[in-house]
């Protein structure tokens, strides 16, 4: 079942730590975000393998937008 890692906060992309097809286990920081000069880690829900990245570095996010997929 793929779990979605969903932007907390509105913000820029400031940086993508994990590629398609990386391990992460829950709590690794997988899309840092920038909002109001502060950096953000987006954290994955759940272990699993990268299946989908949805954003890339420079994005304009807003809160609960999927920024990547595990499955």
């Amino acid at each position: 079942m793929a779990t979605n890692v969903v932007a907390h906060i509105t913000g820029t992309v400031w940086k993508v730590e994990k590629q398609v097809g990386d391990q992460v286990d829950e709590g690794d920081a997988v899309v840092i975000l920038e909002s109001m000069k502060m950096e953000m880690p987006v954290e994955a829900p759940a272990a699993g393998r990268i299946g989908e990245i949805r954003c890339s570095e420079g994005d304009a996010v807003e809160e609960e937008d999927v920024l990547a997929v595990i499955e």
